[in-house]
């Protein structure tokens, strides 16, 4: 259930997380590197996730933290939060990288043991899938077919639109889209009802 730990830091924003903005908002030294200590692991193991390639992974992961320190100023804590903020530019790094010819060409010439480094991870996602919130959203994952939760893993981790994964899975595009909006609807139904009662 590692696929979903970058999902439950979207649902929390913390005060410290504000503080922490508007900190690297004065280009603050520390702050940056108490960003870094805070969100480094978890930023390294999404982009790890969808590139599998731990040197790839950790350029990708610095050039998210470059990115996030160059673009804060134009950040509002108002709009969203600062973890999901930071863990969308890092999806969007990877995914840019998978779609461009050095990714295609990396992608397609080695598929790399999905194992290759599980004692990385092994603490961080026993500590995220502690918590009430990882319990009710692999509560509702588990409430998903299995096709919706290929087509849930084909678009977040890996940035496919419908059509690609029409392709890719062999089906209709009509079939994929029944899979995404039964899947969001079972998910936002599931995770909504239990964070509100």
């Amino acid at each position: 259930m590692i696929l979903f730990f970058p999902i439950l830091f979207a649902l929390a924003d913390s005060e410290a997380d504000r503080a922490l903005a508007e900190r690297l908002k004065r280009r603050e030294p520390q702050a940056m590197a108490d960003l870094y200590d805070k969100y480094g692991r978890i930023v390294y193991a999404l982009i790890f996730r969808i590139v599998r390639d731990t040197g790839v992974a950790e350029d990708l992961s610095q050039e998210t933290f470059l990115r996030v320190w160059n673009r804060v100023q134009a950040f509002d804590h108002e709009k969203g939060a600062l973890g999901p903020w930071i863990l969308t530019v890092a999806r969007n790094r990877a995914i840019d990288y998978l779609r461009s010819v050095d990714g295609r060409m990396a992608h397609n010439a080695v598929e790399l043991d999905t194992n290759e480094h599980p004692s990385l991870f092994g603490d961080l996602e026993r500590d995220v899938l502690n918590s009430d919130r990882a319990r009710v959203l692999r509560a509702a994952f588990k409430k998903l077919t299995d096709k919706q939760q290929i087509v849930i893993e084909l678009a977040y981790f890996e940035g496919l639109s419908q059509s690609e994964m029409a392709d890719r899975l062999k089906q209709p595009l009509g079939t994929v889209k029944t899979w995404m909006r039964s899947a969001l609807r079972v998910l936002r139904d599931e995770v909504g009802e239990a964070l509100t009662a």
